[in-house]
C-alpha cells in the first residue's frame, strides 16, 4: 500500500471519527506493512497502542477495505517494538505504589504528597458535610463506579481537600495495588505545559489516561487555559470510557465557574455534585473539641477553662483553617508562658484574628457582589426599574442585607434607591418562598453568601 492510499485512509478516518479523536488518536499512527491479509501498524506508546486497538481497529479495517486492499485483521504493535498484538492485553504487571521497586514499565506518578493528618478518622462530620462526607466514603470503598464523577465544592476551609486525601489514604490501604493519582489543577496544567515543551505529549497521555483513580483539587483554575482545558476534557473522556473514578473539587459548583468551556461543565455535572455547606455552630465546637484532644497529648501540662471553645466556635465561623490556627496558637502561646487558657488568654492571644473575624459586610458589598454575579448595572440594582431580570437580583442582594446585616429595613430602604420598608419586607419574603422550590435561586444565594464571607 502506497503512502498515498494510506494519507487517503486517513482522511476518512478524520470524517469518521472527528478532527479531535482523529489528533489524539490516528495522526500518530504509521502503516507499516499490509501483507497477507494483515495490516501493521505502528503506534508511539503501548497505552496509544492498546488504546487504538480497543476503539478504532474496525473502523480502520474497514477503510482500508473500501480502499480495496484485501484485510482480514489489524495489528498494531509500538514504534521502537516488534512484537505485534492483535488484542489489547490486560498490563503484565500492576504499577506498585509509592516507596515499592518499579521496573522499567512504570510510570512514576507526579501526583502531590499526600497529608498523613487528612484521613477518615480525624475528619468530623457534621450536617453541612455529612453528604459530602457520605459520598466520598462511597468512592473510597473501591467498589463499582456508581456515580462519576464525584464532584465536590465549597468555600475555603470547609472540608474538600481533607476529604481528597481521606479518599486516597482509604483507596491505598484497600487497593495496594491501585493506581490513585492525586494533584492539583495547576499541577496538571504544569504537566501539561512541561510536556509540550519538551515534546513528550504522547507520554503526558499515557501516563494520565492509565490510572485507575484520577483526583484533581481546585479544577477552577485551569478555567480560561484553553490548551489545557482541551486535555483535560480528553483525559476526563479516556477515563470514563474505562470506567475508572475521577474525583474533583472546586471552590464553586461547576456552572458557576467563569471562562470554564461548556462541555467541561456539562461533563462535570454528569456525576455526583455535593456541597460542603459552611459550618455552624455545632460542627465548629467538635472540631475544636477534637484538636484538643490532639494537643492534650502534646501539652499534657496545660488547663483548658470552661467556655473557651464555646467562644472560638461563636467567632470564628468563616474558615476551619483560620479556626484551628486559632486553637494552635492559644495552646502554643500558653505552654510558652505557662498559664492556664482562659478567655481572657483567648482574647489577647487572638486579638488579630477575631478582629478580622468581626469583620461587618455591608449593604455596599452585597449589591456590588450580586450585580457582578447576575451580570447587571450596579445603577440598576437601586433604580427604578422594574424587569425580572433586575428585580429578582434586587430582591436577592435585598434578602442578604437583611440576613447578612445589623441594618433596619427603613434603613436597607434607604440604600435601595429610597424605596419604602415595606417594599423590603416583600422582597426579602419573596426570596424567602422561592428558596424552597427553586433551587437555581438557592445555589445562587448559597455561592453568594460564600464570595460575601471572603
Amino acid at each position: 500500500m502506497t503512502e498515498e492510499s494510506w494519507g487517503q485512509v486517513r482522511n476518512e478516518l478524520l470524517k469518521a471519527v472527528g478532527k479531535n479523536n482523529f489528533a489524539t488518536w490516528i495522526e500518530p499512527l504509521k502503516l507499516s506493512e499490509l501483507k497477507g491479509g494483515i495490516a501493521r501498524i505502528e503506534a508511539p506508546t503501548k497505552f496509544m497502542r492498546d488504546w487504538v486497538s480497543r476503539n478504532f481497529a474496525e473502523q480502520i479495517c474497514l477503510h482500508l477495505a473500501k480502499a480495496g486492499e484485501e484485510v482480514e485483521r489489524v495489528e498494531f504493535h509500538v514504534a521502537t517494538q516488534r512484537a505485534a498484538v492483535a488484542k489489547p492485553t490486560e498490563s503484565a504487571a500492576r504499577r506498585k505504589p509509592r516507596g515499592q521497586t518499579r521496573n522499567n514499565d512504570d510510570i512514576d506518578l507526579p501526583g502531590a504528597p499526600l497529608d498523613a493528618r487528612f484521613t477518615f478518622d480525624s475528619f468530623v462530620v457534621g450536617k453541612p458535610n455529612e453528604l459530602a462526607h457520605a459520598a466520598a466514603r462511597r468512592v473510597a470503598e473501591g467498589g463499582p463506579v456508581t456515580f462519576n464523577p464525584l464532584f465536590l465544592y465549597g468555600g475555603v476551609g470547609l472540608g474538600k481537600t481533607h476529604l481528597m486525601h481521606s479518599i486516597a489514604h482509604e483507596l491505598q490501604t484497600r487497593q495496594p495495588d491501585l493506581r490513585v493519582l492525586y494533584l492539583s489543577a495547576e499541577q496538571f496544567m504544569y504537566r501539561f505545559v512541561q510536556a509540550l515543551r519538551e515534546k513528550q505529549i504522547m507520554d503526558f497521555k499515557e501516563m494520565f489516561r492509565s490510572v485507575d483513580v484520577l483526583m484533581v483539587d481546585d479544577v477552577q483554575f485551569i478555567a480560561g487555559k484553553e490548551s489545557t482545558q482541551e486535555e483535560f476534557f480528553h483525559t476526563f473522556n479516556a477515563l470514563v470510557d474505562q470506567n475508572k473514578q475521577i474525583v474533583i473539587s472546586a471552590d464553586r459548583a461547576p456552572g458557576e465557574i467563569k471562562d470554564l468551556e461548556e462541555r467541561i461543565k456539562s461533563r462535570l455535572q454528569c456525576g455526583l455534585v455535593v456541597d460542603l455547606h459552611p459550618t455552624d455552630y455545632e460542627l465548629r465546637l467538635g472540631i475544636l473539641q477534637q484538636k484538643v484532644d490532639f494537643y492534650r497529648g502534646q501539652y499534657p501540662g496545660l488547663k483548658l477553662a470552661n467556655g473557651v471553645l464555646e467562644f472560638l466556635a461563636h467567632r470564628i465561623s468563616t474558615n476551619v483553617r483560620v479556626l484551628e490556627g486559632a486553637l494552635t496558637r492559644l495552646f502554643a502561646f500558653a505552654s510558652l508562658v505557662g498559664r492556664e487558657i482562659t478567655l481572657e488568654l483567648a482574647q489577647d492571644c487572638l486579638s488579630d484574628i477575631l478582629r478580622a473575624s468581626d469583620r461587618k459586610v455591608t449593604i455596599e458589598d452585597i449589591q456590588r457582589k450580586v450585580a457582578e454575579h447576575y451580570n447587571i448595572r450596579l445603577s440598576d440594582m437601586i433604580g427604578p426599574k422594574r424587569v425580572r431580570t433586575i428585580a429578582r437580583p434586587r430582591q436577592v442582594a435585598m434578602y442578604l442585607s437583611k440576613t447578612l446585616t445589623t441594618r433596619s429595613l427603613p434603613d436597607i430602604g434607604r440604600r435601595f434607591g429610597g424605596r419604602d420598608h415595606t417594599t423590603i419586607m416583600h422582597g426579602v419574603r419573596t426570596v424567602e418562598e422561592l428558596k424552597a422550590t427553586d433551587s437555581q435561586l438557592a445555589e445562587d444565594i448559597d455561592l453568594l453568601r460564600r464570595l460575601l464571607d471572603r
